[in-house]
């Protein structure tokens, strides 16, 4: 599945919400040297059990994500958090 999703580096820790249709992730690396994006792909491979792979938006908080997964598997992981 493809996913629209807007990064919010520098948190205090990483969370995903999904607030009106909307998902938001917090990330707590600073979004320079590509860091935010490694760890965008790596807390949500290890949250959703999927592979993560970003397809638009490398230098920008509003990314694509392609996610190994259904929308129900997606929708039930995300609920636990």
């Amino acid at each position: 599945m493809i996913l629209e999703l807007t990064v919010v580096p520098k948190s205090k820790k990483f969370s995903i919400v999904q607030k009106d249709g909307k998902i938001k992730v917090h990330l707590k690396s600073a979004p320079e040297h590509n860091k935010a994006n490694l760890e965008l792909i790596k807390e949500l491979s290890k949250v959703l059990g999927c592979q993560v792979r970003i397809i638009s938006g490398l230098k920008s908080k509003a990314k694509k994500v392609e996610l190994n997964i259904s929308q129900e598997d997606f929708d039930l992981q995300v609920g636990k958090n």
